[in-house]
């Protein structure tokens, strides 16, 4: 693995954030809420046109980042012996509730999603008011996806996994069809099957509405490509893998994946860190589906966290893979240990035009290009297409290898049965694809959905010698509903 070195601070490339787009994403988060206590405002009740219900589905989606918490759960950290100690990441490595209720954590997280809930359903009211419900049409197209995708979310971190065995008996969370209209009303959870029946019914309504003629940057909202996206992820955790593979064709145009993809072996390679920041998560990027902002420090922690990636890991998941050529992720490490992939950066928002003090934000893409490909890849994977399989896998090596050849790069079954050793084509090609993921994701928390759907045991080992360990099943696996949702009559998860 070629290392890079380079001299970071704490607040590397810290920006003004200029971007008007997003400007209105701040409007319904100005002071702190409890649990849907969402009392409208003046941007929330003056929807007399379908502009302005599309400037306040600006802020349905869940302005608050999952990176932190997850990433530090899964087998891509470990004990550094020193760095950045925050709750979030302390916590999650050693498998305990999170003692914080700040950024990055589960209470700021749950709060996001039903804040993005709450606005889609102010939204949704106004699109069936409407004297003329044609012309908002898209708008409730967006309002149904965006309520869909952040159930989906907060079910995925708050509840078990997705089992068709054991879902109509797992607790959920509350899924919220109606806007608020008391100060603290009670919900129930109901089950991990009634939520999804719930997002598949929201996003199949919701798809046929969606337009991208509608929005000025398409990225900041469910374009037509991130809601397939969102599709073939839901259907890949739901199991239902006809589908993954029916909606990820339809994700664009002519299934042109490959001019959509990053050029991490191309056009990144000729970039600097701070180009790498500027490019991976902004909107002129082909590869970002779907952007949101997210109130979050990960953007001048990451690598520098004490619980995170280090050199024994970085060489794990960044170094042999099953095509026999490197990966041309950019390395880059700080100091003793403080290793990363320039990804997600910093935008730092000031109170005002004047202040020296303000908010750190960070740009995440929620869906990518490359998602797409990965969840066909493994739907085909378990349809026993092999052929379809290894072709996206192919097409990934081509975009993520250095001097990519096909004549020395191209994975085949007996590539992989020799790399791994395993001979069912089927479990062959998953690891493939979950060791592709690994690395393609690494320090943006997306590896803790896929260890817990294939129900794999973690181990994290402290600088002292304790040995912790997170198997399948664990009670810990799933994030503690915040305490403050108990006066809704919520219950806590199982300790």
């Amino acid at each position: 693995m070629e290392l890079r070195y380079i001299t970071v601070s704490t607040t590397r490339f810290i920006r003004p954030f200029v971007t008007a787009a997003l400007t209105v994403c701040l409007l319904t988060l100005g002071g702190c809420r409890k649990y849907l206590e969402q009392v409208p405002d003046s941007t929330w009740t003056d929807l007399s046109t379908p502009d302005k219900v599309s400037k306040l589905l600006g802020t349905a989606y869940p302005q608050s980042s999952y990176v932190t918490m997850c990433e530090a759960m899964t087998d891509n950290v470990s004990d550094k012996g020193a760095g950045v100690i925050s709750r979030p990441n302390q916590d999650a490595y050693f498998f305990r509730d999170i003692q914080s209720i700040e950024q990055d954590s589960p209470e700021a997280y749950w709060t996001a999603c039903y804040v993005a809930i709450a606005a889609a359903n102010q939204a949704l009211q106004a699109c069936e008011k409407a004297a003329d419900k044609k012309a908002y049409a898209t708008q409730r197209g967006e309002a149904l996806v965006a309520r869909a995708y952040a159930h989906f979310m907060l079910v995925n971190i708050f509840s078990r996994m997705y089992d068709a065995a054991t879902a109509a008996n797992d607790p959920g969370i509350p899924y919220v069809t109606v806007p608020e209209t008391v100060v603290i009303k009670q919900y129930e959870r109901k089950t991990v099957a009634y939520v999804y029946d719930m997002v598949e019914k929201d996003l199949l309504e919701g798809l046929p509405l969606i337009s991208d003629d509608t929005y000025k940057v398409p990225r900041y909202h469910f374009n037509r490509s991130a809601a397939y996206a969102f599709a073939t992820r839901f259907y890949l955790y739901k199991k239902d893998y006809a589908k993954v593979v029916q909606y990820a064709d339809m994700a664009f145009a002519n299934n042109d994946v490959a001019n959509n993809m990053r050029g991490w072996n191309t056009t990144y390679s000729a970039l600097s860190p701070e180009q790498i920041f500027d490019l991976y998560a902004n909107a002129k990027e082909n590869a970002n589906l779907l952007l949101v902002e997210t109130q979050s420090l990960y953007g001048r922690s990451v690598g520098q966290y004490r619980y995170d990636l280090d050199y024994a890991k970085q060489i794990q998941i960044l170094g042999y893979n099953v095509t026999g050529g490197r990966w041309a992720y950019p390395l880059y490490y700080t100091g003793s240990q403080n290793y990363f992939v320039p990804k997600l950066t910093e935008y730092f928002v000031k109170s005002s035009v004047n202040a020296t003090i303000g908010q750190p934000y960070v740009m995440v893409p929620l869906f990518t290009t490359e998602e797409v490909l990965f969840n066909r890849a493994e739907a085909n994977a378990h349809l026993g297409r092999t052929a379809a399989s290894l072709k996206d896998l192919n097409l990934f090596a081509s975009k993520r290898i250095r001097n990519y050849d096909p004549s020395v790069h191209t994975i085949t079954t007996s590539s992989i049965r020799s790399f791994y050793g395993i001979s069912n084509e089927k479990d062959g090609l998953v690891h493939t694809i979950l060791d592709f993921k690994r690395a393609e994701y690494l320090q943006e928390g997306m590896r803790w959905f896929d260890l817990q759907r294939y129900k794999m045991t973690v181990v994290h080992t402290t600088r002292e010698g304790e040995v912790l360990e997170l198997k399948p099943g664990d009670n810990q696996w799933l994030f503690q509903i915040p305490q403050s949702a108990t006066t809704s009559g919520i219950a806590l998860n199982p300790r």
